[in-house]
C-alpha cells in the first residue's frame, strides 16, 4: 500500500481531554500561522509504526487562530489510529500531516440550513456552523450525543446561542429526526455526520421530505450485492498497463501488482485518498462518500472498493 506522504510536520501545541475525546491543537514549528482551512475538510495524520488515519478539522476564527484543531474518540474496538493519538501525541510531540483535503464540502448559497451531528461527528459541523453564522445564514445545529463525551459544548453555546440545540443523553433525550426534517422549511440544505444509525435514519428522512443531503461517515456504508460479478478488465491509461481484476480482488490491488503507483489508506471507501478519473465505462461505486449527483456523472471512483458495472473500465492512472 502507498499511504500518503507527509505535506509538513506539525507540533502539538495544546492537548486537553473531554471524557474519551482528546482536542488537539496543531501549529507550525516555526509560529507560522496556518491558513484557514475550509469547513468540512480533514487531515491524514501520519502516526508512529505507520498508521494513516483521517481526523476532520475543527477550528473556528475565534478558538486557536493560525492553528489546526481536531477531536479525537478513543474506540478501543477501531483501526489503532485513536489508540495512537491519544497515546503519543503529546504537547511538544511532532507528527507528519498530509492534507488539508476536503469531501464534505459546504456550499449553502442562501438555504436554510440544517447541520445535524451524532456523537464525535460534530468536529466537521463546528467550522460549518461557524461559517453559516459569519454569512448571516438561517442555520440551525443539533448535536446528540452522551453528555460526558461531547467536545465543544461552552464554546458552541458562547457563539450560536439558541442556533444550536443539544440531545444529550439522559438530559434532553436522542432527537425526533423525521419530525426535525418535517419541520424544516422547504429547500433547507441538511448536513449531517455521526454514527450509521444517525445517517441512515436522517438519509430515509431526507428522502421523504424531498431535501438535498449531505453526509460524511466514519465507518463504510453497507453495500448490496455487486452489479457486475464476473472478471473485467482495467486500461490503466497513464501506466500504459491492461489487466484483469478477479471477482476477490480490488482494482488497487491489482493496479500495486502491476507496479502502478496509487495513493491509499482506510481500504474501505471512507477517506478518498484513491480516488481516481474514470474516462471511460461505468462504474459500481462502493464507497461511502460520492453523492447520488457525483455516481450519476460517473467521473471519478475510489478504486480500494468500487468496481466495474460492465466488461472494460479505462482509468487515469
Amino acid at each position: 500500500m502507498n499511504s500518503p506522504q507527509p505535506d509538513r510536520t506539525l507540533v502539538v501545541a495544546a492537548r486537553t481531554e473531554v471524557g474519551p475525546v482528546v482536542v488537539l491543537e496543531l501549529a507550525d514549528p516555526d509560529g507560522v500561522p496556518l491558513p484557514a482551512p475550509e469547513p468540512g475538510a480533514h487531515l491524514d495524520l501520519l502516526l508512529p509504526d505507520g498508521v494513516v488515519r483521517q481526523y476532520s478539522l475543527c477550528g473556528s476564527p475565534a478558538v486557536a487562530p493560525g492553528r489546526w484543531r481536531l477531536a479525537v474518540l478513543h474506540e478501543p474496538e477501531g483501526r489503532g489510529g485513536s489508540a495512537a493519538v491519544h497515546a503519543r501525541l503529546v504537547e511538544g510531540e511532532r507528527v507528519g500531516i498530509a492534507g488539508p483535503r476536503n469531501h464534505f464540502g459546504f456550499e449553502p448559497g442562501e438555504a436554510p440550513l440544517l447541520l445535524i451531528a451524532g456523537g464525535i461527528g460534530v468536529t466537521p459541523l463546528v467550522p460549518m456552523a461557524t461559517a453559516a453564522r459569519a454569512a448571516g445564514l438561517d442555520y440551525r445545529l443539533h448535536v446528540a450525543g452522551h453528555a460526558d463525551r461531547l467536545p465543544f459544548v461552552e464554546e458552541l453555546d458562547a457563539e450560536h446561542g439558541e442556533r444550536v440545540v443539544w440531545h444529550r443523553s439522559g438530559v434532553e433525550g436522542r432527537p425526533d429526526v423525521d419530525a426535525l426534517l418535517a419541520a424544516a422549511a422547504p429547500g433547507t440544505a441538511v448536513y449531517c455526520c455521526g454514527p450509521a444509525g444517525l445517517l441512515d435514519a436522517v438519509e430515509a428522512a431526507a428522502a421523504r421530505h424531498g431535501l438535498a443531503l449531505h453526509t460524511e461517515r466514519f465507518v463504510p456504508e453497507q453495500q448490496g450485492a455487486v452489479l457486475w460479478d464476473g472478471d473485467f478488465e482495467v486500461e490503466f491509461t497513464l501506466s500504459g498497463v491492461t489487466a484483469t481484476v478477479p471477482p476477490d480482488r480490488s482494482i488497487l490491488e491489482v493496479a500495486e501488482e502491476n507496479g502502478i503507483f496509487v495513493l491509499s489508506s482506510c481500504q474501505e471507501g471512507t477517506c478518498g485518498t484513491c480516488e481516481t478519473p474514470v474516462i471511460d465505462g461505468v462504474v459500481d461505486h462502493r464507497d461511502s462518500i460520492l453523492t447520488p449527483a457525483e455516481r450519476e456523472r460517473g467521473d471519478v471512483m475510489y478504486v480500494c472498493v468500487s468496481r466495474a458495472a460492465c466488461p472494460r473500465l479505462v482509468v487515469e492512472l
